[in-house]
């Protein structure tokens, strides 16, 4: 009689879990039986239902009710000010719908003489969730539609991110709650659209993690066409196709994200010049923003009767101030040990842009929360940075309910303790670049190398040689102790 073997099942990949690695989740789980053991074996052994993406969907959708809730006020009482600054449920998609003829029908970028100040992508979404709305007009019931119907999609976009963000690095899938639970996504998560560029930013890095660096292009510009910022990652993929040779990595991906780009904008600019232009003549001539550096510097100024900062002048400097930490950053990405990571490096641009820019809108920090947890994922760093987003959060309502219509005086507070609120948001903001950018000189702190791996992230750069390195020659992957700088003859 013949012996059938058992069929072999499928071995489970393992991977990092966070009471282990993380030093100050280990203290928090004695309610659930203190740290995993050193002798179990995650990922080997099927948990049944709660599956990781499973709990992951379930904190989401927890922390998406929560985001409701802080919005609640406005959506009994309605978006009016200033009352909706005193009770922080302010979102842009009230005033756009009332203001930008969203609610009458105008559709942007395509009804002519309609002008939105954002990108055609962004246009595009509110225009289409304006038509999901029923009935006519701007009354109280089709805002409160309107801003229903964005939400829900937000929250989609938010899972969808969550879950991309922990396939992007099988072995540390956990570091993907820091998305689902940062409470800078439920507080400003529904403020603006800029969601759906943060979706489509962790796609195309999904997609740049498995080799799939066309399709990763082709995402990374359908995310400049929504919000710029998702171009930036272009200047981490330069730097490092640059340090090991793989310059057609870099004109692929670049390629596919200004072709992307172009589909969706030239039609637009074809068939209404003037609609389209209007965002890139906005973000030129407007004044300095609320919270940026810019603007807390001409409070200041103008409480001590100093001379202020013209827009013409902020475009200047902050350019030239972004430019120049980019040059930082590169000269580091290029100079350093071992090559950084991909999300490393993207995390540092986007930051940097976030400090130099002269505007910084409360949902900007929804930028950066996916791009830190696979950066540096350390629970306790996040929680302060989130902490310190938290209190200028609260701040600016404060200041606008005050700037806006001078309400009530309890409920206001002075210009000094709003700049102090936005020099905390930047040094906290500054304190995590630091952080990360010492991990990158010194790999050995780097929470993701100490564990094994090289760059999850980097896709074709994952495990690959340096073949230009500042300071070192570089010869067939390996580096002399020479301090000169080399292209290798492979390069």
């Amino acid at each position: 009689m013949q012996q059938t073997k058992p069929r072999s099942q499928p071995q489970r990949a393992r991977f990092v879990v966070p009471s282990r690695s993380d030093p100050l989740l280990r203290n928090f789980t004695e309610l659930v039986g203190g740290p995993l053991g050193r002798h179990a074996s995650p990922g080997r052994i099927s948990p049944g239902l709660f599956r990781i993406e499973l709990v992951l969907i379930i904190l989401t959708v927890v922390a998406a009710l929560v985001a409701v809730l802080t919005k609640d006020y406005c959506r009994v009482n309605g978006w009016h000010t200033p009352d909706q600054f005193y009770a922080t449920c302010y979102s842009d998609f009230p005033e756009l719908f009332r203001n930008r003829g969203l609610g009458d029908g105008a559709f942007p970028f395509f009804t002519q003489g309609s002008q939105f100040e954002y990108p055609v992508l962004m246009g595009i979404v509110a225009g289409v969730t304006a038509l999901l709305v029923p009935g006519h007009g701007t009354g109280d019931d089709r805002v409160l539609g309107y801003f229903d119907v964005n939400a829900t999609l937000i929250v989609a976009v938010w899972i969808v991110t969550v879950l991309l963000t922990a396939r992007i690095n099988r072995h540390r899938p956990w570091d993907a709650a820091m998305v689902a639970l940062a409470p800078g996504i439920v507080l400003a998560g529904f403020i603006n659209w800029d969601m759906w560029a943060v979706g489509l930013l962790a796609l195309g890095m999904y997609f740049f993690a498995r080799d799939k660096v066309l399709l990763a292009g082709v995402c990374f510009g359908l995310g400049a066409a929504t919000k710029l910022y998702p171009l930036l990652i272009l200047g981490a993929i330069l730097v490092l196709a640059l340090r090991t040779g793989k310059l057609r990595t870099f004109l692929v991906t670049a390629g596919a994200t200004l072709a992307a780009w172009l589909a969706v904008n030239l039609p637009i600019a074809a068939i209404n010049p003037s609609g389209w232009g209007y965002f890139f003549a906005f973000t030129r001539d407007r004044p300095a923003g609320y919270s940026s550096p810019w603007f807390a510097y001409n409070l200041v100024a103008d409480r001590l009767h100093g001379g202020q900062i013209d827009a013409g002048t902020i475009n200047v400097l902050a350019l030239s101030l972004f430019l120049l930490a980019c040059a930082f950053i590169g000269a580091l990405a290029l100079a350093a040990p071992r090559r950084p990571r991909l999300a490393q490096l993207a995390f540092l641009i986007v930051a940097a842009l976030i400090l130099t820019n002269k505007v910084y809108s409360p949902q900007f920090v929804i930028w950066l929360i996916p791009l830190l947890a696979l950066a540096r994922p350390r629970w306790r760093d996040f929680l302060i940075w989130q902490a310190a987003e938290g209190l200028h959060w609260a701040a600016i309502w404060m200041y606008l309910g005050q700037a806006t219509s001078g309400g009530a005086a309890q409920h206001n507070i002075d210009m000094s303790y709003y700049v102090l609120a936005v020099v905390l948001h930047m040094v906290a903001t500054a304190y995590l670049m630091a952080r990360v950018a010492l991990e990158i000189w010194n790999p050995s702190n780097d929470p993701i190398r100490v564990g094994g791996q090289d760059d999850p992230h980097g896709g074709p750069f994952d495990g690959a040689d340096d073949r230009f390195v500042i300071g070192r020659f570089v010869i067939h992957g390996r580096r002399s102790s020479s301090p000169a700088t080399e292209v290798s003859s492979n390069g």
